[in-house]
């Protein structure tokens, strides 16, 4: 995906090796570079979060890419993921650090305590629609996303630090950046709002209030979060990174 010069070349020759739409070989260069950003943005925001509530936890997890079909969100459907039997190719990792937060609140010898956040650096993937390969809607492609589950009752609305701090510290690395309310509001969220990249008139992050965390104890107690999730595309994050 790299020029002999050091220039991009997505949509030319290396999205081409498998002769199939959305399915992208990444170089090793561009690989540190998503790896370097993903870094950049961890430690934002975990600065941001801290600000905020010092009793802010942040805890790295990688959940399996096969993903039982019961966790799915019901905002999926069958046309929108890959799925073998009972087993699905994630579509996000949501679920994953859903599951992982429950453990830790439950059956950890030292149990954690909210707030605290979970995230992931990995691969998802979507049966998006057959796209000239510039326009970054892949098959499979990286998500960097950060599960911040507080108690429902929370006074700090968090979302209003979060939100400029992530479209800051995107726009120091790819070039200016915009919010904009979400065109599309899944059933999970209260709100959605999306970082766009100026230049490219890409998304490279939504940020969400989601109110989906429920789970039952042991005992049987039902309990729930309200959940900031910020999920940025790391993949179009090197992209638009080098078109800057």
């Amino acid at each position: 995906m790299w020029s002999q010069n050091g220039s991009m070349t997505l949509g030319n020759k290396m999205d081409t090796l498998y002769n199939k739409n959305g399915l992208v070989f990444w170089t090793e260069r561009e690989i540190r570079l998503r790896n370097m950003l993903a870094t950049h943005f961890v430690d934002g925001i975990h600065t941001v979060l801290k600000i905020e509530n010092r009793a802010f936890e942040m805890i790295q997890v990688e959940a399996p890419l096969l993903t039982p079909v019961e966790f799915i969100n019901n905002s999926y459907t069958p046309a929108d993921y890959f799925a073998v039997d009972d087993l699905v190719l994630r579509p996000e990792t949501t679920m994953g650090s859903y599951r992982y937060f429950h453990w830790l609140l439950e059956h950890t010898e030292k149990k954690m305590r909210m707030p605290l956040c979970i995230w992931q650096h990995g691969k998802s993937f979507r049966r998006e629609q057959d796209q000239v390969t510039k326009n970054m809607r892949l098959k499979e492609f990286y998500q960097l996303e950060f599960q911040c589950a507080y108690a429902v009752n929370t006074a700090n609305d968090y979302s209003k630090a979060v939100i400029p701090a992530v479209k800051n510290m995107i726009s120091e690395m790819i070039g200016p950046c915009r919010i904009e309310d979400s065109d599309r509001l899944p059933e999970y969220s209260e709100r959605t709002v999306d970082v766009v990249c100026e230049k490219t008139n890409m998304e490279v992050c939504s940020i969400s209030i989601r109110n989906d965390c429920k789970w039952t104890q042991t005992s049987g107690q039902v309990h729930e979060a309200k959940v900031l999730e910020v999920a940025i595309g790391t993949d179009r994050c090197v992209f638009n990174f080098v078109e800057k």
